[in-house]
C-alpha cells in the first residue's frame, strides 16, 4: 500500500470517527477553544504509520530527513519535530480503533495462538526501569524471559479477527475468552489452550467448538477428518507471528517510555495488516483467474477436482456434501 491509499483509508476512517471522539471526549473544566490544528489528524495517524514502511529505524531521522524533504508537498502544512513529536500521544486511542476497523469477518474457521516479545534481555532485568512493575517474568517453550505476550486470532484467510496484549506471567488461556466473543463455529488452537473448563464455557456462552491437539499424557479421541486437516493448517496463524516478529519487527529492545512502546506497536501492526490484506486481495484474485481458466477448459459434462493439499473452507464443504 503506497503513501496516497494509506491516507485514503485513515482519513475516511477519520471523518467517520472524529464526531464519536469529540462526544466522548472528557468535558472541559474551564473555557477551552477546539482551534483546528495546522495538521489534520489523518495527515499525523498516515506518517506514523508510514514510518515503518519506510526504511527509517530512527523517526527523528525520518521526520527531517524524509518528509520535510521528500513528502513536503503531500503534505503543505507540515510542522516541525518537535510539535509532530507533542501530537503523536493524541492519536493512540484514534490508532486502536483505526486498528480494530481493519479487523475481517469471522468464517466459522478461526485460529488462535500468541507470540512473546522481550522488553529487555534476562541479564538485564534487574536494571531496567522503562517497564518496572508493570511486566513480570514468564516461561513459554523457548524459556524464561521479560516481556508481553501478543495473543492473535485469525480467520482460515490469515485476516486479523482480533488480538490482546498481556504480561508474560498471565495464563495462555485467560484471554480467549474475551477474544472469542466476536466468533462463532470451531476455534482451533494448541495444546496449550487444552482445557475442559475453556471448552465448556466458550461452548455454553458463545456456541464456540475448541480443538486443539492432544498432549502426549491424555488418551486418543476421535477426530473427524475435516477437523483433523483444519487443524494442520493451523500454521497459517504460526507465518502471521512470525511476520509480526520478523518482518514488522515488533520484538525489540529499544522502547524508552510505556507511549511509544504502545505507538511502536500499534503502527508496526497497522503495515502488517495494510500488507495482509493487499495480499489475501491480490491471492483471491489470482486464484479466481486461474480456477475461471481452469473450468473453461474442462469437458461440459465434467465437474472441478479439489486437491487436498491446497483446499479450503468451501471444498471441505463441498467434499463432505458429496
Amino acid at each position: 500500500m503506497n503513501l496516497l491509499e494509506l491516507f485514503c483509508s485513515v482519513d475516511d476512517f477519520w471523518q467517520a470517527h472524529e464526531p464519536e471522539v469529540r462526544q466522548k471526549a472528557l468535558p472541559a473544566t474551564g473555557k477551552r477553544r477546539h482551534r483546528a490544528g495546522a495538521m489534520y489528524p489523518s495527515e499525523v495517524m498516515t506518517i506514523i504509520i508510514h514510518f515503518h514502511q519506510s526504511q527509517y529505524r530512527h523517526f527523528k531521522a525520518y521526520y527531517t530527513k524524509y518528509v520535510q524533504v521528500t513528502l513536503r508537498g503531500e503534505f503543505p502544512k507540515l510542522v516541525g519535530y518537535n510539535r509532530f513529536v507533542e501530537l503523536m500521544p493524541t492519536m493512540l486511542v484514534s490508532l486502536w480503533a483505526y486498528l480494530r476497523e481493519q479487523y475481517g469477518q469471522c468464517s466459522g474457521i478461526s485460529y488462535i495462538d500468541l507470540t512473546t516479545f522481550m522488553v529487555c534481555h534476562n541479564r538485564r532485568i534487574h536494571t531496567h526501569r522503562v517497564f518496572q512493575g508493570i511486566v513480570q517474568r514468564g516461561k513459554s517453550s523457548l524459556g524464561w524471559f521479560y516481556g508481553f505476550k501478543l495473543h492473535v486470532v485469525v480467520n482460515n484467510c490469515g485476516e486479523l479477527l482480533g488480538c490482546c496484549l498481556t504480561t508474560s506471567n498471565v495464563d495462555d488461556r485467560e484471554p480467549a475468552p474475551g477474544l472469542a466473543k466476536r466468533l462463532f463455529g470451531k476455534l482451533f488452537a494448541d495444546r496449550g489452550y487444552v482445557s475442559q473448563a475453556l471448552f465448556e464455557q466458550l461452548f455454553s456462552q458463545h456456541a464456540l467448538q475448541l480443538i486443539t491437539k492432544l498432549r502426549k499424557n491424555m488418551k486418543n479421541r476421535r477426530m473427524l477428518l475435516e477437523d483433523k486437516l483444519l487443524l494442520r493448517k493451523r500454521a497459517i496463524i504460526e507465518t502471521i507471528n512470525d511476520q509480526l516478529k520478523n518482518i514488522s519487527q515488533i520484538d525489540h529492545t529499544r522502547h524508552r517510555s510505556l507511549a511509544l512502546f504502545w505507538y511502536d506497536l500499534l503502527s508496526r501492526t497497522h503495515v502488517f495488516l495494510h500488507t495482509r490484506i493487499s495480499g489475501i486481495a491480490q491471492n483471491r484474485f489470482t486464484r479466481a483467474k486461474s480456477i475461471n481458466r481452469r473450468n473453461t477448459n474442462l469437458p461440459a459434462n465434467s465437474s472441478p477436482i479439489f486437491r487436498l493439499d491446497s483446499f479450503n473452507a468451501n471444498s471441505i464443504a463441498i467434499l463432505t456434501n458429496d
